[in-house]
């Protein structure tokens, strides 16, 4: 079962033994919380000192937060959950054209996380696509069903607008030039996951996604509306959970602007947990650097006298690191610390 899609799989009684955790490994879902202080903010505010603000205090204190009024229209957030669960219900043959265990490969259907070198799988098939340049990629794309290309294509060109005016925000909380991130990062590449978790018979025992942080930049995630899956750690010891906000897009900082912070903002462990009555969908887009890009605290960041935290390093090489590893293994810039023998 390991390799066939989950959405092609009838409802089983009991979880297949590939995919039951270990004891120690469980989500325990009864101990977590609900947090009524998740950061939600709102990116119309005519404040936008604010807005700053809050996104920095979000930053050092949560590592992710929500955000309403982003400017990507409520329409296109539910034409994008549709297309892609019309997908994921397209008969087995039809899907099976795109099924690839292949890691590197740019677009690509798969289940679970990395079947080749996972020993317990995850409950979750996905859809990966990368995004841009668009026209490089877009001719690859699923053309079934028919609206696929278009609605996809469409909410990429505006998550990627509204990744880059967010980390333009990031870097005025940080007190840097407004496009600083931006030109440290380079030409960005951007790519996206089209999860679907199925009803899961004993989501006590497994996750969609177990714990990672994400190796990228900026992580831009559209939940489903009504089931919710998307739980973070805080504080190291308490898992909370995300409950989606009507119309809010979920942002996440990954490990590439902990960096660049000089460890100041944070790259937060976060996990999906399934359930047993509902399916669920996401959506994550995903910002990141080029390979050659050269990560490292800006001068002004270090300047009073504070040690950088990370060495630089290049982001192929990072990337590489990240997915040599199991993805629930120490936080991999434990690796680029400078204390760390090189």
């Amino acid at each position: 079962m390991a390799n066939q899609l989950l959405s092609t799989v009838e409802r089983r009684e009991t979880l297949p033994e590939s995919y039951i955790r270990p004891e120690s490994d469980r989500p325990r879902l009864a101990e977590v919380k609900n947090d009524s202080n998740i950061p939600l903010i709102d990116l119309a505010s005519p404040d936008k000192q604010r807005v700053i603000a809050e996104i920095g205090l979000a930053c050092c204190t949560y590592g992710f937060f929500q955000v309403i009024n982003h400017g990507i229209a409520e329409d296109l957030l539910n034409k994008v959950m549709a297309v892609g669960l019309q997908f994921f219900r397209l008969p087995p043959e039809e899907k099976a054209k795109l099924y690839s265990d292949e890691p590197s490969k740019k677009i690509r259907l798969s289940t679970s996380f990395n079947v080749r070198k996972e020993t317990v799988h995850n409950w979750r098939d996905y859809l990966r696509l990368h995004c841009h340049p668009l026209e490089e990629f877009l001719p690859e794309w699923p053309s079934n069903p028919e609206p696929f290309k278009e609605v996809i294509s469409t909410y990429c060109r505006e998550v990627r607008r509204l990744g880059l005016r967010l980390l333009g925000a990031i870097s005025l909380s940080l007190g840097l030039e407004e496009d600083h991130i931006e030109k440290v990062l380079g030409e960005q590449e951007q790519h996206m996951a089209v999860n679907y978790y199925p009803p899961c018979p004993e989501p006590d025992l497994t996750y969609g996604l177990p714990k990672h942080t994400d190796p990228n930049a900026l992580t831009i995630l559209l939940q489903d509306p009504n089931v919710a899956g998307l739980q973070v750690l805080k504080d190291d010891d308490q898992w909370i959970a995300v409950n989606p906000q009507p119309n809010a897009l979920v942002i996440n900082l990954g490990d590439q602007l902990q960096a660049l912070s000089n460890g100041v903002y944070k790259s937060v462990w976060h996990r999906a947990v399934v359930n047993a009555a509902h399916e669920r969908m996401s959506v994550a887009s995903f910002l990141c650097p080029c390979n050659s890009a050269v990560i490292s605290p800006a001068a002004r960041l270090v300047c009073g006298g504070d040690a950088p935290v990370y060495r630089s390093y290049t982001y192929d090489e990072y990337y590489r690191k990240f997915w040599s590893r199991n993805l629930d293994q120490e936080h991999c810039l434990e690796l680029f610390r400078s204390s760390q023998p090189q």
